[in-house]
């Protein structure tokens, strides 16, 4: 992909050594943007590993950002830290569009796996008075194979090297913060995905739905956990349709 379309802009969103992101930029003017959340259970992964989306994006009319962000290893262990680079990613992102001819007004995000928590994260976050955006800054959100509740994840293996208090399991959920949501929400998973994952898609979606929000619920049939990932890159694939149509683009 890299060798198809060139090298990304490398740009600053943060001071710290963490907050950089790749702006894979398509040639239409004034173009929407998608700003994609790598996963890797919060320890792994990086922009450069992440972007093999980017093309279809591209190709289809669309900017694609892809930030690098903090590591739970190196947050000592407290999910606040990645979650605040997150969403200054995407407020940089919003403010900054201008730079790389992108549209603020239509900037969407999407996450896979701890992604998808952290796109779901970003998705109730208080655009307006934590960064003086408009409530409506995130325009639409993808949220792929993702955990929304973290209760459970509490109760796993990953509560080993992720510090759970009360107060960021609860900060962290975002199924708990429904009030915040402004954007509509695509969420999907497989169903060789392993029940958990299932389970929690299901039950983000039917908050929503009674919430009163936009939502739609996407099952894969037949896809396991990592080819939900890499369907994003296919305009036909269930994560790369979804995209394009909540941005209201066509495959090229």
């Amino acid at each position: 992909m890299r060798t198809r379309l060139g090298a990304p802009q490398r740009l600053a969103y943060g001071p710290s050594e963490f907050e950089r992101l790749d702006v894979y930029r398509t040639g239409r003017p004034k173009a929407p943007i998608f700003v994609y959340f790598h996963g890797g259970a919060w320890l792994r992964g990086s922009a450069k590993d992440s972007c093999f989306p980017a093309e279809m994006f591209v190709r289809a009319g669309a900017h694609f950002v892809v930030p690098d962000f903090i590591p739970i290893s190196a947050a000592n262990g407290d999910l606040r830290v990645m979650a605040e680079q997150v969403r200054r990613a995407i407020a940089w992102t919003s403010v900054n569009a201008a730079t790389f001819d992108g549209d603020p007004k239509r900037l969407y995000i999407g996450g896979h796996s701890s992604g998808g928590h952290l796109c779901g994260v970003a998705l109730v976050t208080d655009w307006k008075n934590d960064f003086g955006l408009a409530e409506t800054a995130v325009k639409g959100g993808l949220c792929e194979s993702g955990m929304y509740d973290l209760k459970p994840v509490r109760l796993s293996a990953r509560n080993k090297y992720v510090k759970f208090t009360d107060e960021i399991e609860q900060a962290m959920s975002p199924q708990r913060h429904l009030d915040l949501l402004r954007a509509p929400v695509v969420i999907t998973y497989g169903t060789n995905e392993t029940p958990e994952f299932q389970r929690q898609s299901r039950d983000f979606a039917a908050a929503l739905k009674a919430a009163g929000k936009s939502v739609e619920l996407i099952t894969a049939e037949n896809f396991n956990h990592f080819e939900t990932e890499e369907s994003l890159g296919n305009p036909y694939g269930p994560n790369g349709r979804a995209a394009l149509a909540l941005m209201q683009l066509a495959p090229a």
